[in-house]
């Protein structure tokens, strides 16, 4: 087996001192996630994967059951308030800061490799943005920046056996996000086109395979037996919502996603791994960054599908940042470049991380106005980035169709369904319509579908959001009974009409097929 590089801090005090900084840079990551954990509201996913925490399966139309059931165990330990939801991201994040200081000091970085490395994630815009809320993409990038360090690890000749620890992780990471396949197929690619490849023949690469593919299979097997939704909402997803862009585009975001002063380090990292001849070792980790790229533009992939790898660009970007400013006559340059990276970490922070009022926000925003040029979504508003608009209006909603619910007779209540267009709407009910006794809102958007109308045989019945103009022809008697508005949601939460309809065509269980929108 091949040694392991010499990092150049590798006495046991350069090691210790190293590891404190780490601590300190993920330490400083929560305080900035903490400042805005509380503000602003609840996204609108963070209400869906609440709710399908309430119905436990092992798959969904849209993702695999890891979030559902992170959900599920937040809710019955620490509760379903903001800060309980939103506790795991932020220390998923702060593992990831840590973590890419790590891989740097596997690569064989130093103390600043490391610090320029974790410095870089830790105020990478969309890294900070993944990290304000619950979802899948808070945990992506942690399980796969941990299977690029057990690689990494085993290119630095360490037992053949960690494949299985790779396994497991991959397997973890496919329970929570299909990309990490793409993740998976581009190691694999990254593997054959290198020296590398001599691990392709070791039986514990092929076993810890296996053992991803045993975690996996339940959810396969649950998407082979409904239809492949999965499949669906990617074809429904391109098709109507997905902002198609062109490579310049597609390239550009990248750039600002992780912070354009952080170009010259993740370009610098990605050259190390095909020209330093210290690099060729884990070369197969420059080619994973080729092929997810290309993997993901070839499908019309949303643009922050790439971003999990870029902590391994940044990690390989501190070791080459301190070779090339090895000498001490540079240090002026390690302290600018590091200055500079902060400054601008700091001036993007609010685009991540909600620390400001809204109406600060908007005023900061527009001085910055390439800050809210990414849009990878059609509906994607103007004064406010998608992220936070889809925090605004849901408290506004369920009120509005409390008074709704209660303008409607007592005797007919217990029979009144409300139907909500979007798992958004739907969420919205549920959660803070607890407090005016509203019952729980049923709707055809993805997994809402699946579950169902319930008991309700549509006699009665609160139609709102998505396709309500359509929905409500389904219905003899339609009567409009409110408008929902709220100043700061995002533009297809603006004016919604509510409509109480009665005398349906046929029974709700009949007519159910008709709700169905997967996208």
């Amino acid at each position: 087996m091949s040694p392991s590089p010499a990092p150049i801090y590798n006495a046991p005090t350069g090691v210790r001192s190293a590891n404190l900084l780490l601590v300190a840079l993920a330490v400083l990551k929560i305080v900035i996630q903490f400042c805005g954990i509380n503000r602003y509201g609840f996204f609108r996913d963070e209400f869906y994967y609440m709710a399908c925490g309430d119905h436990l399966a092992w798959g969904y139309v849209d993702q695999p059951p890891f979030i559902a059931f992170v959900s599920w165990c937040v809710k019955h330990t620490l509760g379903d308030s903001m800060f309980a939801m939103r506790l795991l991201p932020v220390l998923a994040g702060a593992a990831v800061v840590y973590l890419t200081g790590r891989v740097a000091r596997e690569l064989g970085g130093g103390m600043f490799a490391q610090a320029l490395a974790a410095v870089a994630i830790l105020f990478a815009p969309i890294y900070l943005a993944f990290d304000s809320f619950f979802s899948m993409n808070a945990f992506e990038p942690l399980f796969w920046l941990l299977c690029a360090w057990i690689a990494i690890r085993i290119a630095n000749g360490a037992s053949p056996k960690f494949w299985i620890a790779f396994g497991v992780v991959a397997g973890i990471g496919l329970q929570n996000k299909h990309t990490m396949l793409a993740f998976g197929a581009a190691l694999v690619a990254g593997l054959l086109l290198t020296p590398q490849r001599k691990h392709l023949a070791s039986k514990w690469i092929w076993i810890g395979g296996g053992i991803a593919l045993a975690i996996f299979l339940p959810n396969l097997i649950w998407e082979a037996t409904h239809g492949w939704p999965q499949v669906e909402v990617v074809r429904n997803g391109q098709a109507f919502k997905i902002v198609r862009l062109t490579p310049g585009q597609f390239l550009f975001e990248q750039i600002l996603f992780m912070n354009p002063i952080a170009l010259p380090l993740w370009l610098a990292g990605l050259g190390w791994y095909f020209f330093d001849r210290e690099g060729k070792r884990y070369r197969f980790l420059g080619w994973t960054y080729i092929f997810i790229l290309l993997i993901v533009m070839l499908l019309d992939g949303k643009t922050y599908y790439v971003v999990p790898i870029y902590a391994v660009l940044m990690a390989a970007g501190g070791v080459a940042a301190e070779k090339f400013i090895a000498a001490p006559k540079f240090n002026w340059a390690r302290v600018a470049y590091a200055a500079v990276l902060i400054i601008a970490g700091l001036v993007t922070v609010p685009f991540g991380v909600p620390v400001f009022s809204v109406n600060n926000f908007i005023w900061y925003s527009s001085k910055l106005p390439y800050a809210r040029s990414v849009k990878t979504e059609v509906d994607t508003p103007v004064e406010l980035p998608q992220l936070y608009a889809d925090m605004f209006g849901w408290p506004e909603l369920a009120k509005t169709i409390s008074h709704v619910y209660y303008s409607i007779p007592g005797d007919e209540r217990p029979s009144c369904a409300i139907l909500a267009g979007n798992y958004g709407e739907a969420g919205a009910i549920d959660y803070y319509g607890k407090k005016y006794g509203l019952p729980k809102a049923i709707s055809g958007h993805n997994s809402h579908y699946y579950w169902g109308p319930g008991d309700y045989t549509g006699s009665c019945m609160i139609i709102f959001g998505d396709n309500s103009s359509d929905y409500i022809k389904l219905f003899g008697d339609v009567r409009e009974a409110a408008t929902i508005y709220s100043p700061h949601a995002a533009p297809s939460e603006q004016g919604v009409k509510v409509y109480i309809c009665r005398k349906p065509v046929a029974p709700l269980g009949e007519l159910w097929p008709h709700f169905k929108m997967i996208i």
